[in-house]
């Protein structure tokens, strides 16, 4: 089947976008964030936060940003005097702030007490009870009823959206600090995340297309592919898959039809990436997916937003699952609707994108360390030692459950998207995401690289010039293996992993293999490349498949895990003299994740 005209305008684009500022070889590591919210969102303004886009990128780039002490009492407690220093404890390299597109700053008003926002009946209830009020109107939309004009206000919008593209544009430094326009498209079906978060590759762009208008994925695309008429580039990106209930990378499309040919190709043009990792756990995998992985139980999340106790359906909610899905897909139609790249984020809800385990005091917020980590009955409840309390009066909820108490402690502190580049620039960073040359990590800044070709050797590691070497004799994650020459027996891979500068040493690396049986079962399996015991700064391994089978369909990405260090929710207990929490694991292994790089059998005529 041909694909459409506007398929072939997307290659077009994707080609253009993909194309390199330079020679492969010179690619760096830039760690950046594409997932985080200010004021402007209106759950993260009814959760307390006072800080705005311009905020959000000055203390992602390293500088100190004084916090309003409202915002620290209400989202980590204290009774701070005035205004609270906050700072990074190393700047990103790229960024993006992507407030939800519904209800975009309309609560800004809220902040002037002579608005007419302020003075009516809905604004008085927000300025009351801000959380009880954001909530109901959540599970008005979930049965279908339209915002209130107040939420709805095409003013406050489009203000907003200036202030979004503004603040992208003052804080872009080329060649040290790249910041991207973006936004978040928050498709909530039944409480199923279907989020997206859109990033453009420009100074301007249109304004956002809402979950409001419609919450159908296929209807975001098409606002997408309008926009890319217009000369500006675009992707999305879905995350928190683990929260989908099952739906994110599903069988059928959004009417409930099977996937087809025409459904595969545009979600892979428009959806090259998807998040791996942020606060609300992880989506690589579960031990109910993958029993045989001893690393799948990390940093999970199994429940849906809305409720602590309302399960998550795991098939079809978990990257690695969709690799397989993939494959049966691209068996039954010819097209592969789930060949992701993988990114990861925060979805930190406070302005400060803070990814080191110190930076995290469990919720939806990022702290400094030194000047806003809770005390006293506050770290108690952020370790789920003590009750929760009302988020609007501060009474403590004395019944609560133990899924009540879990749910603070539980978050995990932020991911990071790690991409390799030839330049700290909107082009070559978009390039990259583009290109799926992309890493995700729990928060570290593991640098982690991985190629795969039919003819390379492991000699080829023992050469200053490796990576030359391995860009000219094979493709790197992200990419497709190219056709396998006669008396190719199977492919091979070269890999390295380094360190956090100020981090843990490594453990070992790992491949993940799936692969498809017959047309419509997929396995996996883990595969040890290199292991050090006592870990170590920096492995290199080179590995050959040796189940090999040149007529299946494969995947394979790298995992790279650290040696077990303390989890947050450890150091936060240290430091006040606490007992341990007794919901989650005391250490974790932080652990980084390449894109894949896919193998498909030569079609025989």
């Amino acid at each position: 089947m041909k694909l459409a005209l506007w398929s072939v305008g997307v290659l077009l684009v994707l080609a253009e976008a993909c194309r390199a500022a330079g020679p492969a070889q010179e690619r760096r590591a830039f760690f950046g964030e594409l997932h985080l919210h200010t004021a402007l969102s209106l759950d993260a303004w009814s959760y307390g936060t006072k800080l705005l886009p311009d905020d959000a990128y000055r203390f992602g780039r390293g500088d100190t940003v004084m916090v309003p002490a409202v915002q620290v009492v209400k989202e980590q407690g204290g009774s701070p005097a005035g205004a609270v220093p906050a700072r990074r404890a190393w700047p990103l390299d790229f960024m993006a702030v992507t407030d939800h597109s519904e209800n975009l700053g309309t609560m800004l008003p809220l902040d002037d007490p002579q608005s007419a926002f302020a003075k009516s009946e809905l604004g008085q209830t927000f300025k009351a009870h801000p959380s009880r009020a954001f909530s109901r109107e959540v599970e008005a939309r979930h049965g279908g009823a339209v915002a209130p004009p107040e939420l709805h206000d095409p003013n406050a919008m489009r203000q907003a959206w200036d202030m979004v593209i503004k603040a992208a544009n003052d804080n872009y430094a080329p060649g040290k600090f790249t910041t991207f326009i973006g936004y978040e498209w928050s498709s909530l079906p039944n409480g199923r995340n279907l989020h997206r978060n859109v990033i453009f590759n420009a100074d301007h762009a249109p304004p956002p297309f809402t979950a409001d208008q419609s919450q159908r994925a296929e209807d975001l695309w098409a606002y997408l592919e309008s926009v890319r008429a217009r000369g500006i580039d675009v992707i999305a990106i879905p995350h928190n898959g683990n929260a989908s209930g099952g739906l994110m990378y599903d069988w059928n499309d959004s009417d409930g039809r099977p996937i087809d040919e025409a459904y595969a190709h545009r979600r892979a043009m428009n959806e090259p990436l998807t998040e791996i990792v942020q606060i609300k756990g992880q989506s690589d995998t579960v031990p109910a997916l993958s029993p045989n992985d001893e690393f799948a139980d990390f940093e999970i999340f199994d429940h849906l937003l809305g409720s602590p106790t309302a399960k998550s359906a795991p098939a079809g909610s978990y990257v690695r699952d969709a690799f397989g899905r993939g494959l049966v897909i691209q068996a039954r139609v010819g097209a592969n609707p789930y060949k992701y790249g993988v990114v990861g984020g925060s979805d930190i809800h406070n302005g400060l994108s803070a990814s080191s385990e110190e930076a995290s005091a469990g919720g939806q917020f990022g702290i400094d360390p030194v000047t806003m980590l809770p005390q006293g009955d506050d770290a108690k409840r952020a370790l789920g030692l003590a009750p929760p309390v009302d988020a609007d009066t501060g009474a403590e909820v004395s019944h609560a459950t133990d899924a009540q108490r879990r749910l603070i402690v539980e978050r995990s502190s932020a991911g990071l998207t790690g991409v390799w580049a030839e330049e700290n620039t909107r082009d070559s960073i978009f390039a990259a995401l583009k290109r799926k040359e992309t890493f995700a990590t729990s928060g570290t800044r593991i640098r982690v690289r991985m190629f795969a070709g039919w003819k390379v050797q492991p000699h080829i590691l023992q050469q200053k010039d490796w990576v030359a070497r391995a860009y000219a004799q094979a493709v790197p994650m992200g990419a497709d293996l190219p056709v396998r020459p006669a008396g190719a027996t199977a492919p091979g891979f070269l890999l390295q992993a380094a360190r956090d500068p100020a981090g843990a040493n490594l453990n070992r690396i790992q491949i993940i293999k799936v692969w498809l049986e017959g047309t419509e079962h997929y396995r996996e399996q883990v595969f040890d490349v290199a292991v050090s015991g006592a870990g170590a700064p920096v492995l290199t391994a080179f590995w050959r498949d040796p189940q090999f089978d040149a007529t299946q369909p494969a995947v394979y990405y790298a995992r790279v895990l650290e040696i077990p260090t303390p989890r947050w929710s450890t150091m936060l207990a240290v430091k006040n003299h606490l007992p341990l929490s007794p919901y989650v694991a005391a250490n974790i292994r932080e652990r980084a994740w390449s894109s894949p790089v896919w193998y498909t059998p030569t079609r025989q005529p």
